[in-house]
């Protein structure tokens, strides 16, 4: 069977599981969270934010205008960065599918560049052989039964980095510029929806794009370019189970979407002064210390970081739109190779300690590399032989009792 067979020929058994009754509550597009104050005392429980396995999708709800809201697994797993830069150069592993299942994860983001199937110079024109290692991305994760997760990391007119190097801008530019970049934006997306529509959302989701812009408390622009992906990929399928970043760099709960019924992705970045110690490609001024990392560990201005500080800056804001009913995903998170091994291990099992009581699942960044639990360079690292590799034992493990 080619490639394109395989996917066509998604498992019908599958596909019922996204059909399952939504008992979760339909939200008005326009839909405010409410106030967060004494917000965690009145959480849901977490049976009502996530399943054991089965995708409830979204469907059009009891009023115009709105939809139910989805549920989610506490997927696990990792970002595969092969084609995060748009290099054609590059192609997924199937090692790496192979070896994150085997380890006891179940799930891989895949933040993809449209350059590797497209260009600058030309928004509208699709390489098919370009797209062919994204089919292999899914067919890995069909075959190795991880959930593959679809995201735009550059889209046409917008990537979190070096957005400048798009020839329009889908933010902050005059409305035609812009109107440029979105149509492009609605090809691509219209282009993978009609690829992947016959694959079920137990195997592969959309996430619209990474990390969008600052918004400076104005999310409309965002909330306008997502209610139009979304409506884009639902013209062609109706029920794809569909992902969008929080704002400001994926931080920020984004009421303005409640109504669509999507999954928010969150991050997991904070502290900088731990996660990205010595890490040359984040602005100063995002340290909160520059000192050696431990963990708990005290800021500059004398702010003591430590799980309950975590709780208020990473989880609390969620919480209104989780009375609502909204799934929550951590999409990135991580810490560099350069953290003392014992800081970033007891950071990460505050972190995740967190997620768990919220029944989030998360995806780190990376998998093999300088984040990650293969291969990642630490010099303070007893490592483990796995199949031919340096596995940070001590760090799956962790992630696995998460």
């Amino acid at each position: 069977m080619d490639r394109r067979a395989f996917l066509g020929s998604a498992s019908a058994a599958a596909a019922s599981l996204t059909v399952a009754g939504c008992a979760t509550s339909a939200a008005p597009a326009s839909a405010a969270a409410p106030e967060a104050g004494g917000a965690r005392a009145a959480l849901a429980p977490t049976a009502a934010r996530s399943t054991d396995g089965e995708v409830v999708v979204s469907r059009p709800g009891d009023l115009p205008g709105t939809r139910t809201q989805p549920r989610i697994p506490r997927w696990r797993g990792f970002n595969l960065t092969e084609l995060t830069g748009g290099d054609r150069d590059r192609s997924f592993r199937e090692d790496d599918f192979a070896w994150i299942a085997e380890l006891g994860f179940d799930f891989v983001r895949i933040p993809m560049s449209y350059w590797a199937w497209s260009s600058p110079d030309d928004w509208m024109t699709i390489d098919e052989d370009g797209l062919a290692k994204v089919d292999e991305a899914v067919e890995y994760g069909e075959k190795h039964g991880l959930h593959v997760n679809l995201n735009l990391h550059r889209i046409p007119g917008y990537c979190v980095n070096q957005r400048e190097l798009e020839p329009h801008l889908l933010f902050d530019s005059p409305r035609e510029e812009m109107e440029l970049a979105m149509e492009a934006a609605l090809h691509h997306w219209r282009t993978l929806a009609e690829r992947y529509r016959h694959t079920s959302n137990q195997a592969v989701s959309y996430d619209l794009f990474n990390e969008p812009p600052w918004t400076y408390q104005d999310q409309s622009r965002y909330v306008e370019v997502a209610h139009r992906l979304v409506g884009a990929i639902r013209d062609v399928d109706p029920d794809r189970l569909i992902v969008a970043d929080g704002a400001d760099i994926g931080q920020t709960p984004v009421p303005g979407v409640v109504g669509l019924g999507l999954v928010q992705s969150t991050r997991g970045y904070l502290p900088k002064m731990v996660s990205h110690y010595t890490a040359t490609w984040v602005p100063k001024n995002e340290f909160e210390s520059f000192d050696t990392p431990v963990w708990p560990m005290r800021a500059d201005d004398g702010r003591m970081w430590d799980k309950e500080v975590l709780r208020a800056e990473l989880v609390d804001k969620w919480v209104p739109l989780v009375n609502q009913g909204v799934p929550v995903h951590v999409g990135e998170w991580g810490c560099y190779n350069q953290t003392p091994h014992a800081a970033c291990l007891a950071w990460m099992e505050d972190v995740t300690s967190l997620w768990r009581e919220m029944g989030w699942g998360w995806a780190m960044w990376n998998f093999r590399g300088s984040f990650g639990i293969l291969d990642s360079g630490r010099e303070d690292v007893e490592y483990e032989d796995f199949r031919g590799h340096k596995l940070d034992r001590k760090m799956a493990d962790l992630l696995l009792a998460s």
